[in-house]
Formats: C-alpha cells, structure tokens, sequence
C-alpha cells in the first residue's frame, strides 16, 4: 500500500497536494504557520502519528512524517545526530525550515547535548525538488544500515491516509 501511495503522491500536482494538506489541517484544527516565507500545514491523529508540509514560494515542499511505535522513533532515544543526518541531501534551505524551530504538537525538537542546535524530529523525511518526490539520502541510508522498510517503518501510509492520494477528494 506504501508504493501506491507514494507512486499517487508522486502523480499529483504540487498545488492539489497543498489544497488537501491546507483542507486536512484546516479539519483538523491545526492553525497554519509560515516559516521563512514557506506555508506549514500539519495533520495528527492525538496518538503520536504526524505528517508535517512546508511548501515553499518556489514550488518546493518538505514533508515530515512520524509513527511514534516505529524503529525510526528517534526521540525515543534523543540521538540528535542521527536525527540530523536523516535530512542529508535535502537542500539546506528546505532543512532550516526545521532547524533551532519552536516546538510543536507535532513536531518535537532533538537537541545536540554538546552545541544546543536542534531539529524537529521525523521518521520519514521526503521532499520536493519542483518536479518531482525523493525521499532523503540520509533518511534511504539510515534505513539500509538498519534493515528497514523506508516507507512502512517512516509511517507514510498511515500519516497520508487522510490526504487519499490516488482517490478523489472534495474537502
């Protein structure tokens, strides 16, 4: 269901996906926030499954996802370095988004015990380029190193399940 899912993501426009992540976030109560001239939008179900988007001027987005029972609960273990490096080889631009950021209901910080940097935490890390989806490097690596399933364990199908890729939606 994941690969369908993200092959749906993939297929829509960037503008209906912003349309259904401002309409879920709107349904949901989450109040929109703009971060450095990027809009966010976020969706949580109250029981530790979150996904957050930043979509920018340009066309660009960030998506965050987070399944909090998953292997890739990095708050669970405050492990700020990987947690960093899960968002190598998205542009930096895209990373400040979340970098040394209040905290949130869905978007906790991770903090560098040694430098006092922080990053919101995320399980899955994906992003937009103006063409098309990649999910991050860092984020295909860690998975690889730890024998995990990039898509399930990150919780992408269960945080986009409202957002009904693939289907129709008149939200």
């Amino acid at each position: 269901m994941s690969d369908e899912i993200w092959a749906a993501l993939g297929a829509t426009p960037l503008e209906e996906v912003r349309r259904r992540a401002a309409a879920i976030d709107e349904q949901t109560g989450i109040t929109p926030v703009e971060v450095d001239g990027a809009e966010r939008f976020a969706w949580n179900n109250g029981g530790g499954e979150s996904a957050v988007w930043y979509f920018t001027p340009d066309g660009r987005a960030l998506l965050l996802t987070f399944d909090h029972e998953s292997d890739l609960n990095l708050y669970a273990e405050e492990d700020y370095a990987v947690q960093e490096a899960l968002y190598r080889g998205v542009p930096e631009d895209l990373v400040r988004l979340v970098r040394d950021r209040p905290e949130n209901y869905e978007s906790l910080n991770l903090v560098d015990p040694e430098t006092g940097a922080a990053i919101h935490y995320a399980g899955g890390v994906f992003w937009f380029d103006g063409e098309r989806w990649a999910r991050a490097e860092g984020f295909l690596d860690h998975c690889r190193r730890e024998g995990l399933d990039p898509l399930s364990e990150s919780g992408f199908a269960y945080c986009l399940g409202e957002y009904r890729f693939g289907e129709e939606f008149t939200r």
